[in-house]
């Protein structure tokens, strides 16, 4: 007798619009295409003002469009999708991610094939396939992070078994997980939610993983302005505050002092030096909520703070950090260092 065929999970795909009539037709396209009749499309329009929610309805007319009447940020808008989502996996798609043939399929796998993953990724490509976009973020000890493999030709290496997050241009997690993380950090606004919540998964006992055969590509851009900079650290110190335990957080304090100067040099010379004081700023002032969140991430973990290191790394091999990135002197003082801090937590 044949074995019984592995029900297919209903899916939720939450997508945050704002101000992309132009970009988001394809997607919506790539989606009627692969989606089962019992999944969902959420959308959340964050106040375009440009038309917007008025494409995604005429594009995707089964989609359950949320207009917001004000623009509160990406992780609040997930999360509103998400409080909406009836399917058993939620699905974080952005807009200009388009999905490949057979994705659907793909991005479901892992919650039957064994993986044991609590979050994964899909494969991002850029530049219509040829390019990696991210095959599995990576997170430094100083809570700096960037997309891996980007540049990398798509074939040339397989997907990171064991990225330090998963990206949030298609990110899938179950709903129970979602609603049982308390779901992104809504004061983030843009920027290093994912980072945030991958390592609260890994704090609370979970595994990240790349579905490598689940595929979408972006319309990926790394330059948006200064502003950027002000988001991606105020959340990158927030993440530092929330989910490091403290035992890592204490001997990282001189390499997170001296990385504080380093910045602030490279600020000054890349024009952003008030947006870097801007975050020192916003982190001060949030500092009571963010050590109340604390109290309550930590009381969830349930792996020390060696196992939990042991998923961060010490080299900057990212073609978005400059000289920083290639210098050979500063990667072996930063692994020395490193080498210590892991064996002083215990880390294999």
């Amino acid at each position: 007798m044949a074995a019984p065929e592995e029900r297919s999970r209903t899916v939720s795909v939450v997508m945050v619009t704002f101000r992309q009539r132009e970009g988001v037709q394809p997607t919506l396209s790539a989606l009627a295409a692969q989606l089962l009749a019992d999944d969902e499309l959420i959308v959340v329009d964050n106040a375009s003002g440009d038309r917007t929610p008025e494409v995604v309805a005429a594009a995707a007319p089964d989609a359950r469009l949320i207009r917001s009447a004000t623009n509160d940020g990406f992780p609040a808008a997930c999360n509103r999708a998400a409080a909406a989502a009836a399917g058993e996996l939620l699905v974080f798609l952005n807009p200009d991610a388009v999905p490949a043939a057979g994705w659907r399929e793909a991005i479901e796998r892992p919650l039957a094939d064994g993986s044991g993953w609590t979050a994964w990724q899909a494969l991002v490509t850029a530049e219509g396939g040829r390019v990696v976009n991210t095959r599995g973020g990576v997170v430094h000890f100083t809570g700096i992070a960037w997309a891996g493999g980007a540049g990398d030709a798509v074939d040339a290496a397989p997907a990171n078994p064991a990225p330090g997050f998963a990206s949030g241009a298609c990110l899938a997690v179950e709903r129970s997980e979602f609603e049982r993380l308390g779901g992104f950090a809504d004061e983030f606004f843009l920027y290093h939610e994912d980072v945030d919540l991958s390592l609260r998964v890994r704090l609370a006992g979970g595994r990240i993983g790349v579905a490598a055969a689940a595929r979408v590509d972006h319309a990926y851009e790394f330059d948006k302005g200064p502003a950027k900079w002000r988001h991606l650290e105020r959340n990158r110190w927030a993440t530092l505050i929330r989910v490091y335990p403290a035992p890592l957080l204490l001997l990282l304090a001189p390499a997170l002092a001296a990385t504080e100067l380093a910045l602030v040099v490279i600020a000054a010379a890349g024009g952003w030096l008030p947006q870097k004081l801007g975050a020192w700023g916003d982190t001060l002032r949030a500092l009571p909520r963010l050590v109340g969140e604390r109290r309550h991430i930590q009381a969830s973990a349930r792996i020390g703070s060696g196992h939990f290191a042991a998923s961060l790394t010490s080299g900057l091999g990212s073609p978005f950090l400059g000289r920083a990135g290639s210098s050979r002197v500063l990667a072996r003082l930063l692994a020395s260092y490193w080498g210590v801090v892991l064996r002083l937590l215990g880390a294999r």
